[in-house]
């Protein structure tokens, strides 16, 4: 039986898959739950910002990330269409840096993917419209904004075959992972773990003070 949020492969990652009740009116679920995120990621996610975006076939969008701290954790739903949604670890020093993971999010299936800080994120729209949602925890500041190129051979992400990509000017412009390390752009692995530390609500000693 699936937990309320499944852990992925890369520290930092929980894909959510969330019962859905359907009746002859349609169909209702409960898309996020922020119990249940605190209770896997150890915090609570602030919601600073709600975006939403509707790509056509092939729109590649990605690798996305921003400095941490304080960075922009998101919780990341398509609610009507289907993504492949990638999640990258980029954080030097993480044991999985370099390491990619693919979930499929669509609206069958309603899955939920949470990226905490620092993690990049990207995903292709497979259907022939897609509309994805993402709660944020940091609202979008372009001073902290940076990418990485998403074709990126020595990232090896696995995209889906016989769809030409569609990238943005700046998506396409972007970086190797090689290169945002060697410019400083890339966070780092002990300094988004200590922020996830400082997320964490206070202890019983602490709380009595």
């Amino acid at each position: 039986m699936l937990r309320p949020m499944n852990p992925l492969s890369i520290d930092g990652t929980w894909c959510h898959t969330p019962r859905v009740h359907t009746d002859p009116r349609g169909a209702f679920m409960e898309g996020y739950r922020a119990a249940d995120l605190r209770e896997a990621a150890g915090h609570p996610m602030d919601l600073a910002q709600v975006n939403c975006s509707v790509s056509r076939r092939g729109v590649l969008r990605g690798v996305h990330f921003a400095d941490v701290p304080p960075g922009q954790a998101k919780y990341v739903m398509c609610v009507a269409g289907a993504v492949l949604d990638v999640v990258v670890d980029i954080r030097v020093g993480s044991p999985t840096f370099g390491r990619w993971e693919a979930v499929r999010l669509d609206d069958e299936s309603r899955r939920g993917l949470y990226v905490a800080e620092g993690i990049g994120h990207a995903f292709m729209a497979l259907s022939e419209s897609a509309t994805v949602v993402y709660l944020c925890s940091r609202p979008y500041a372009p001073g902290r904004e940076h990418g990485i190129h998403p074709l990126d051979p020595a990232l090896g992400i696995d995209w889906p075959a016989g769809t030409e990509p569609i990238l943005s000017e700046k998506d396409a412009c972007a970086p190797t992972l090689a290169q945002a390390l060697e410019a400083g752009l890339l966070p780092d692995h002990a300094a988004c773990l200590s922020h996830y530390a400082s997320l964490a609500p206070p202890g019983p000693a602490a709380s009595s003070r």
